[in-house]
């Protein structure tokens, strides 16, 4: 037990030194650490993709968000993501569908907003109409489940209280789905896909191919999530479904027919745009964000090698270096000092 004690910390010393040194010569050559996403001005007017021309209603799509603001030991925040819910709904908005929005106790949801902004999302909390809706969501129980092609749940450590197990939205989700609906789920969305049966008794997850937060994800960032959550999505949706992980943090989206499920925060753009397909509609074209581009790299780093990505990123565009540093701090607290100065090195190219 002594011994282990040791090599963890001599791996935790190793890791920080590795940190410290790769911090100052990051600073020393300059990068830039700011954020390059999105303006807090932003409005609709300023998502150039979106059609300027009304769009043929295709049906509305109901995206349920989480009424439950704080975790199980009451020291993290729960809600839901802002940045799941504003980008699916100008996705969905733009292919013609309307969206309402619904949660447990109606009326304002407790919302996260993190730093990693871009203009989509800042034009969701600038635009009056989707402030009137975040203001006044549906409560669940008054949802009528028959005027929907679509339910979207929003991802967000709330999902995994009052949104798992909930038999209102259970009832809501097997309907639209067996009436020919689409159902998507994020991140910690899919914590409300456990348990739900259809008609014929069978459980909508029984030999479907899913995805979610993973358990790398979730113990990466906290030490005792079965604590502050009740137990691990991954885990859980395993035991019902086939769980397919992708990498950490990456965009991640698998789709079994109509049951569509995005891993983590980052896969909400690709998650959406699926959904709209699943529909039968064509998602309206958009320029990929500098967060997505930053993925784009991460995802050609990891299956071609440094040298495939270093020569890609002069031809993306604007890169969001700041996600590209933090899996590059990912990589240095696993001890991965090759991933670690390959990150550092494209971040500053």
């Amino acid at each position: 037990m002594l011994r282990s004690r040791w090599i963890r910390w001599l791996l935790g010393f190793t890791s920080l030194a590795l940190a410290t040194v790769l911090a100052a010569w990051l600073w020393w050559s300059g990068l830039d650490f700011r954020h390059s996403g999105g303006r807090p001005d932003a409005t609709r007017a300023d998502l150039a993709w979106l059609p300027t021309t009304p769009v043929p209603p295709r049906g509305r799509i109901l995206a349920v968000l989480s009424s439950t603001e704080r975790t199980l030991d009451g020291r993290g925040r729960a809600g839901y993501e802002l940045t799941e819910l504003s980008r699916a709904y100008w996705v969905f908005e733009a292919a013609g569908f309307a969206v309402d929005l619904a949660s447990p106790a109606g009326g304002e949801a407790p919302r996260v907003v993190d730093d990693d902004l871009v203009d989509a999302d800042y034009a969701f909390l600038n635009d009056p109409v989707t402030r009137a809706a975040m203001a006044s969501t549906l409560r669940l129980d008054a949802v009528d489940a028959s005027r929907y092609a679509a339910v979207y749940v929003v991802g967000g450590k709330g999902a995994m209280f009052d949104l798992h197990g909930n038999p209102v939205l259970q009832r809501i989700l097997a309907q639209v789905h067996a009436a020919g609906g689409a159902i998507a789920a994020v991140c910690h969305g899919p914590a409300a896909l456990l348990g739900v049966q259809g008609a014929d008794g069978r459980a909508l997850l029984a030999g479907r191919r899913v995805t979610a937060f993973s358990n790398a994800e979730e113990l990466f960032l906290m030490d005792d999530p079965v604590q502050r959550l009740g137990f691990l999505l991954q885990d859980a949706l395993a035991r019902e479904a086939r769980f397919v992980e992708g990498p950490m943090y990456l965009e991640h989206v698998v789709q079994d027919g109509r049951l569509l499920t995005g891993q983590n925060p980052w896969s909400t753009w690709a998650l959406a745009e699926a959904t709209v397909r699943a529909l039968g509609a064509t998602p309206a074209a958009r320029p990929r964000s500098p967060e997505e581009r930053a993925v784009d790299l991460l995802h050609v780093l990891q299956r071609e090698g440094f040298d495939a990505a270093l020569a890609l990123k002069p031809r993306l565009g604007a890169v969001d270096n700041r996600l590209l540093l933090m899996h590059g701090v990912i990589a240095t607290l696993r001890g991965e000092a090759k991933r670690t100065i390959d990150l550092a090195r494209l971040a500053r190219a």
